[in-house]
């Protein structure tokens, strides 16, 4: 870390010696230190709007890949090295002056090891000698502070012999200000005085200057105004045109106020570079505004084609719609003649029951009491015997009345006669009847003879 600092250090010193004012030495500092990184702040914004002109493209990557993350991570990687645009760069770009910031902070902190080259482990002599311990955040600009009697000062060079060489008082009054001190909101405490409300004033104007620069900031990064309303990153443009200020607030009243002074003059300078950067890349942002542009125009006719596109379909599906309504039920198979058209619907559901529904397919089979069936069932062999003997008796006088409605001019064959089997005679009952239908025939043939 010592050798990171050693070149801040060496120019904060030689701006010091050269201006013989702590706070002008700061104001220069930063200066410098702007400059020296413009060419950084130039890339950063490249950077930043060559990543911006692909959000258009990364827009479509992400709806045709949004559920696969790997293809989708996939494709927006080589997107990036087809475009040759680092997406880092603008973030990249944008650490080194923090980093510059936190090796000021460091400086200003410990100037007696960063200014006057003590050795760290002779710090606690030197603490003995002004008085002041070496415990806190800022003892050394205390110790630095207090050497600014001869006396103590001598008494520190004597101390630490040859390492007390480059030892010196150093002034850090500043427009009667103490910049080594810790502004606090009781400026009243130890009187009203310049000094003290000077130290108190010099957060606020660094948070209003802070305020004002990223104003700036987004009014000239043109690209802003062409990109299509985001609302995520309208509110967290908002967030950081408040948060940043606010914390410079807060870290301007726990440090000393040499660092309030070098946030002024670096939010000044960063003022005027982007205006610098507007001019310098409006070639860049008016290529970026018309493709943004262009980006928002293509947006609206896909949404626009899409739109159609969903007109067009609802209209095709109403329209095939209208025309099953218009269709009629299918006929009936010939082969089912008890099928109806209107058969098969179950209130307003054509078709519920099946399209060869027929309610009348099965016969219904008449009701029948099974006590009737047992008492046939039940019936002996004797009856059902006498039963079919009436039958048979019924019979024989309707045979008769056919015989003797014959006509006489065709003579009859004898009957033949009977003969009945030997194995089987038949029953004396029947036997009778049989005779007396034989003699009136065989009485009528002897009259003709």
């Amino acid at each position: 870390m010592q050798y990171i600092l050693m070149p801040f250090s060496w120019l904060l010193l030689f701006f010091y010696n050269f201006l013989n004012s702590y706070g002008l030495a700061l104001i220069l500092f930063a200066i410098v230190i702007k400059v020296i990184l413009f060419p950084v702040t130039l890339k950063s914004k490249k950077s930043m709007i060559q990543t911006t002109m692909l959000s258009g493209k990364m827009q479509q990557l992400q709806k045709q890949y949004g559920k696969d993350r790997e293809r989708y991570n996939l494709e927006v990687q080589k997107l990036y090295e087809r475009e040759h645009v680092n997406p880092m760069g603008g973030c990249l770009w944008s650490m080194i002056p923090l980093v510059l910031l936190i090796a000021l902070y460091a400086i200003i902190r410990e100037p007696l090891v960063n200014l006057m080259d003590v050795p760290k482990d002779m710090i606690d002599t030197v603490a003995g000698i002004t008085g002041i311990a070496n415990t806190g955040a800022y003892p050394q600009i205390y110790m630095a502070e207090a050497m600014n009697d001869p006396a103590v000062l001598q008494s520190v060079k004597d101390a630490l012999g040859e390492a007390g060489s480059k030892v010196f008082a150093m002034d850090f009054s500043f427009l009667g200000i103490n910049l080594a001190s810790v502004p606090t909101w009781k400026f009243w405490a130890n009187g009203l005085s310049w000094s003290s409300i000077g130290l108190t004033i010099l957060p606020l104007v660094s948070t209003v200057i802070s305020f004002l620069s990223m104003k700036v900031s987004m009014d000239t990064n043109k690209i802003n105004s062409a990109q299509p309303k985001n609302d995520q990153m309208e509110r967290t443009n908002k967030t950081m045109l408040w948060t940043m200020p606010l914390m410079s607030l807060w870290i301007g009243f726990t440090v000393p106020a040499g660092l309030s002074i070098y946030w002024i003059a670096q939010y000044l300078v960063n003022m005027i570079q982007e205006l610098i950067c507007a001019k310098l890349l409006k070639k860049d942002y008016e290529t970026a505004r018309v493709a943004a542009e262009e980006q928002a125009r293509q947006a609206k006719e896909d949404e626009k084609r899409r739109k159609e596109e969903a007109r067009l379909e609802r209209a095709r599906r109403a329209e095939e719609e209208k025309k099953n309504k218009k269709k009629k039920l299918p006929k009936a198979d010939p082969a089912e003649p008890g099928v109806g058209p209107n058969d098969s619907k179950e209130g307003i559901r054509a078709h519920a029951r099946g399209r060869s529904y027929s309610p009348n397919r099965y016969t219904v089979t008449d009701y029948t009491d099974p006590n009737l069936l047992l008492g046939q069932l039940a019936m002996s062999k004797k009856e059902r015997k006498a039963a079919e003997k009436a039958e048979q008796e019924a019979k024989k006088p309707q045979a008769q009345a056919e015989t003797e409605t014959k006509p006489e001019n065709k003579p009859e064959a004898p009957a033949p006669e009977v003969q009945e089997p030997v194995q089987a005679p038949a029953p004396e009952e029947n036997a009778a009847p049989e005779q007396s239908a034989q003699q009136p025939e065989q009485e009528q043939q002897k009259e003709e003879n």
